[in-house]
């Protein structure tokens, strides 16, 4: 269906390394729920075709991902879904959570679980949902010019939806990240083990690249080994259960700013916060 994408751009670079870009520049590739769907299909082309042994995932313009697209995600109703989930129009919490479920957590899980090794090519700004893009592919290679921030505490939530900050930032970080706000820059991210590798901006391309070519020599199933193996350490440590647990106080959160002020999904008070910050 690449031909009907809007939102994302699908080729192959090098014969066994296949490249998704988000290509929403205009928007500072802000994700609608229709970019996570062609995202999900651009994923599943590469996933499901055998001369693909790497996946890389690129961002046109400035900044790889401003998050979520506050002027709201495109309608749910018309898009293949891929879980479980269902009852998208209930009231109350019920169905907004239902759709988060889908849209956030469930595709966010699902690329982690992709059967081949994938990367992150970033550069500029990554703000709270845009790491929701980052944090789930294998490795990151970064410009010297990325940031990294999930300021949305100020929403009165307790950050995105697909919670991993404490396995990829580790925990002191994260809650430095989550209680101020705070960008993080590029060395700091590498010093903490949140990216690979740190370049150039004009470099960014050509060192991801060069870093899939030469993993896409190891043998496909020795790969995917690897992969399972050190996933399902991390799913040892918890990692699922914690994603679950913390999504379900970010819909305490958002009920109760519903009940606070007027039905609003955030505070209201924590957009100017974010807006007198930036």
């Amino acid at each position: 269906m690449a031909d009907t994408w809007t939102r994302v751009r699908y080729d192959q670079p090098l014969p066994a390394v296949a490249r998704i870009t988000l290509a929403r520049s205009e928007a500072a590739n802000a994700q609608d729920y229709t970019m996570l769907s062609e995202l999900n299909e651009a994923f599943d082309a590469a996933a499901q075709d055998e001369t693909v042994r790497v996946i890389v995932l690129a961002a046109d313009g400035n900044h790889f991902s401003s998050g979520h697209d506050l002027r709201g995600p495109s309608s749910i109703d018309d898009l293949p879904t891929i879980g479980t989930q269902c009852h998208f129009g209930a009231g109350g919490a019920e169905g907004y959570m239902a759709k988060e479920a889908e849209m956030y957590v469930g595709l966010c899980w699902r690329w982690r679980n992709i059967p081949k090794p994938t990367i992150a090519s970033v550069q500029g700004k990554v703000i709270a949902g845009g790491l929701m893009l980052v944090w789930p592919m294998d490795l990151i290679v970064c410009s010297d010019d990325a940031s990294f921030s999930d300021p949305v505490v100020a929403f009165g939530v307790n950050g995105h939806e697909y919670f991993v900050h404490p396995y990829e930032a580790g925990a002191r970080l994260a809650k430095d990240m989550l209680f101020t706000g705070r960008s993080i820059g590029a060395e700091e991210a590498l010093q903490h083990g949140m990216v690979n590798r740190v370049v150039p901006r004009d470099q960014l391309e050509s060192a991801t690249l060069d870093l899939a070519e030469h993993i896409s020599k190891r043998p496909m199933f020795g790969l995917t080994l690897a992969k399972q193996s050190v996933n399902n350490s991390l799913e040892a440590m918890g990692m699922y259960t914690s994603i679950q647990s913390a999504f379900g106080l970010h819909h305490v959160g958002h009920s109760h700013n519903r009940l606070m002020f007027d039905d609003s999904l955030v505070d209201p008070a924590g957009i100017q916060v974010i807006r007198d910050e930036a």
